[in-house]
């Protein structure tokens, strides 16, 4: 009985083994956590405000920046787009449209290429998305391009072992002659083409289907300002060579094409702008025995081109 009036008894402490958890409980807890990790926290509560501003903005552009998304339109213009590998995205089919070769051909090379996404949507939709433009039931998504930057055409040439060999177009506004210049660096091989950011034509689609498919290899740089990308040029040992009707040499007497060299083409109408005529380290000329008063700048740029690859040869 007496055993059992101390089992009973009001001693503090446990009666049985408590496992553990009070030395487990006495233990540390480790080092406190930084504020911001501190729920409830106002250092938690703003870093969790910028971790969601950070989400929401949009992804870092390329060096050169990024143009701007582009429909192609039209049955005819979507195949052709298609065939000579212009990138896209997504195909925009309309729902029961008639089934003709133009759309069984636009369905065939977009699986055959893969990567691009095929859409089925009503007339209403495709006529909102191509602002009522007559699309026939196809639609072609194309993704803005990436440009790159000036610098990077020449480090680029230098990392090669070679001498840049470089084309900047001024006051170009037509698609297809930037295509056609790509296409003439390409052949005479060329380390890019330079176009200005404002009032010159850019990498569409036109573009890209006159390239022939090698503006997927040819990098095409866009310069914020086009004189001071060829000041840069300068600083870095490139010769800068305008092309221009009273030009005070033939392309043919050049001898600086034989080394580092940009090739400035103006347009058809105007040639070259004063500030970039004046930056300019020659100003040469094509001859032309036939009369004609001008070329336009695909022609012109490949002339040069081959003037060029010909003296490296």
């Amino acid at each position: 009985m007496a055993a059992n009036n101390r089992r009973m008894s009001g001693k503090k402490g446990a009666q049985v083994g408590s496992g553990g958890q009070r030395r487990k409980g006495l233990e540390g807890r480790g080092p406190t956590p930084p504020a911001e990790m501190r729920k409830k926290h106002k250092a938690n509560r703003i870093a969790n405000a910028k971790a969601k501003q950070a989400a929401r903005r949009p992804a870092p552009r390329g060096r050169g920046g990024k143009g701007t998304s582009e429909m192609v339109v039209g049955r005819n213009p979507v195949v052709e787009a298609l065939r000579e590998g212009v990138p896209a995205s997504t195909l925009y089919v309309q729902q029961f449209i008639d089934n003709d070769e133009r759309v069984r051909e636009a369905l065939q090379l977009a699986a055959e290429r893969g990567g691009i996404n095929l859409m089925e949507a009503p007339r209403p939709e495709l006529d909102r998305m191509t602002n009522g433009l007559n699309h026939q039931g196809l639609v072609l998504q194309v993704p803005p391009y990436e440009y790159a930057h000036p610098e990077d055409l020449v480090a680029a040439a230098f990392d090669e072992g070679e001498d840049p060999l470089i084309v900047a177009l001024d006051g170009v506004t037509d698609p297809r002659n930037l295509g056609a210049v790509v296409r003439s660096v390409s052949a005479f091989g060329g380390h890019g083409v330079v176009v200005p950011e404002r009032r010159a034509a850019g990498m569409t689609a036109g573009a890209w289907k006159t390239s022939a498919g090698t503006a997927a290899r040819t990098p095409v740089a866009r310069a914020t300002n086009l004189t001071r990308a060829l000041e840069a040029y300068k600083k870095a040992g490139v010769v800068v060579v305008g092309l221009a009707a009273d030009g005070e040499a033939e392309v043919g007497e050049l001898e600086a094409l034989e080394g580092p060299v940009v090739i400035v083409v103006g347009s058809e109408g105007k040639g070259l702008s004063r500030l970039v005529g004046e930056t300019c380290d020659y100003r040469v000329r094509i001859p032309m025995p036939g009369g004609a008063e001008s070329l336009n700048a695909g022609v012109a740029a490949g002339v040069v081109l081959y003037e060029a690859a010909r003296r490296r040869s």
